[in-house]
């Protein structure tokens, strides 16, 4: 039997790989995991998307215990500034589409827009982002339990019940620590010493990891948790690397934690993503400050241009806050599980965080890796499949991002037109031309899992504003009374809930008093 998983490198991807190794298995598997004290975490994964509360339930932890603890807040959305045009917004939400008559309800706005704003005709997230509000109300009970039944309008199969309708944002050092004293607990052996070399076996697979001060670290499954490094399956195994940047040329970041008044501020329950000259800016905010960072291509403008360009953006708060600058690897392992070694997180792959994935790529190998997890016979069955559905999410997500800077208006220096121009991943070209005339659905995107719906895409094309979009020629057939009193619905449920859920703020406040 597979025992004994020593897990290599700390921070998020090691401390959520080992909390959560232990909660599937308990005590039938030992896990260790050796960190170094000198080698400290990017520890700027601090936005998520939805599917990252499963995480959390699945280790039995609370929102009320852990979201004070890690400074966290909700996210119910991404607001896009600036990307279709300088001044304008609009938000990506965590809010499946409405369906009317067989259509989803932007299908209709698409032929009668008059407001000009998609996310808040079609749904309820934008209004609450724009007045800062909390998902629950103050005694916790999720906003959509009061919205009462939807009008019942003819419905077809492709309907489901609506997605969660938050992610969220927090500390990634106070949650690897979180985790580090959750996993701890309940037996995970904490070894903190330097990895000085990675030894092989006749097979050539990981026989042990030697230490500086613990001497070898043998395990019959080892997971490389080591960030860009790669020092298991990248360096010790020679795995080959698969980039993106031929699509996605962002490689380099510079990161700023700014503390702030965040009751003066508040607390706007999203991630802002600016686009600037050379690519765009984060804004994170969390109960005690706001993680800010400028992704940027690093062909286009240099890391000293990129940092005073952050720190002008954020403002005197950003005086004394020290930069970190980051260099990443777009990209992904062509395999990620080799003989015994699993690489989770960024020693996998990494997509730049234009859409929150990096905590989702390290939840998502950790699922697979317990629902694949080998005997004594290592199936190399189980490996292959593991490689395809990692592969699989990658490649999909990367499709994505791609859409962002392809169909975006923006033009207006070299940086934005070389957007249009680079080369597409295989079978974009052909999404691209059939969403136009009729917009993405779940047989036209990306076809294998990778965390995001049709609605995702079909947001992202209303609000970039770059491709000519046309509205079914069905639509022109129907009568749209349905449409329109759902229109009139959104905006009312809209109202209310701005009217009576409470600040985020004011929602965390209290929680941080509670505890």
């Amino acid at each position: 039997m597979v025992k004994n998983v020593v897990v290599v490198g700390g921070g998020t991807a090691g401390w959520m790989t080992a909390s959560y190794l232990t909660a599937a298995f308990g005590d039938r598997v030992n896990v260790t995991l050796v960190e170094s004290a000198r080698v400290g975490a990017i520890g700027v994964g601090e936005a998520t998307f939805s599917t990252v509360r499963h995480f959390f339930e699945y280790l039995g932890l609370e929102e009320k215990e852990w979201m004070p603890a890690c400074n966290a807040t909700y996210k119910l959305a991404i607001r896009f500034e600036n990307w279709r045009e300088p001044g304008h917004h609009f938000y990506h939400p965590f809010e499946r589409q409405r369906v009317v008559d067989g259509f989803p309800l932007t299908d209709w706005w698409l032929r009668d827009n008059t407001s000009g704003r998609f996310d808040k005709d079609c749904f309820l997230v934008g209004t609450l982002c724009d007045d800062l509000k909390s998902p629950r109300h103050m005694d916790g009970e999720l906003f959509e339990g009061g919205l009462g039944q939807r009008s019942a309008y003819r419905t077809t199969l492709s309907e489901q019940s609506t997605q969660f309708p938050y992610a969220y944002h927090f500390d990634a050092t106070l949650v690897a620590n979180y985790l580090r004293d959750y996993a701890v607990a309940r037996g995970v052996t904490h070894v903190l010493d330097d990895v000085l070399d990675v030894a092989l076996d006749d097979r050539g697979w990981i026989s042990h990891v030697v230490t500086k001060e613990h001497g070898n670290l043998t395990g019959d499954l080892f997971v490389d948790c080591t960030g860009f490094r790669s020092l298991l399956l990248g360096k010790a195994l020679a795995e080959p690397f698969v980039s993106y940047q031929d699509s996605l040329p962002n490689d380099s970041a510079v990161a700023l934690r700014v503390p702030q008044d965040m009751e003066n501020r508040g607390l706007r329950p999203c991630t802002t993503a600016t686009a600037q000259e050379a690519g765009w800016i984060w804004t994170i905010p969390l109960f005690d400050r706001i993680g800010t960072g400028y992704v940027y291509a690093g062909d286009y403008i240099s890391p000293e241009e990129a940092e005073r360009t952050l720190r002008a953006f954020v403002g005197p708060a950003a005086e004394h806050a020290d930069a970190n600058h980051i260099k990443m690897r777009i990209g992904r392992s062509r395999r990620h599980w080799v003989g015994n070694c699993v690489a989770i997180g960024l020693s996998s792959g990494f997509v730049e965080p234009l859409e929150s994935t990096g905590i989702f790529f390290i939840q998502h190998g950790i699922e697979q890796l317990v629902k694949h997890f080998p005997d004594a016979r290592w199936d190399d069955g189980l490996r292959q499949s593991y490689n395809r559905l990692v592969n699989n999410v990658m490649d999909g997500v990367r499709e994505f991002l791609v859409v962002h800077y392809y169909a975006s208006k923006r033009q207006d220096n070299q940086y934005w037109k070389d957007t249009k121009t680079r080369a597409l991943p295989d079978g974009l070209a052909e999404r691209l031309e059939r969403w136009q005339t009729r917009l993405p659905d779940g047989e036209s995107v990306f076809p294998h899992y990778h965390g995001f719906e049709a609605y995702s895409y079909v947001c992202m094309l209303l609000g970039l504003g770059g491709l000519d979009l046309k509205s079914s020629p069905a639509l022109n057939l129907m009568d749209p009374s349905s449409a329109q009193h759902e229109f009139k619905l959104v905006g009312e449920q809209a109202a209310e809930l701005a009217r009576t859920l409470p600040t985020q703020y004011e929602y965390f406040a209290q929680l941080h008093r509670a505890r």
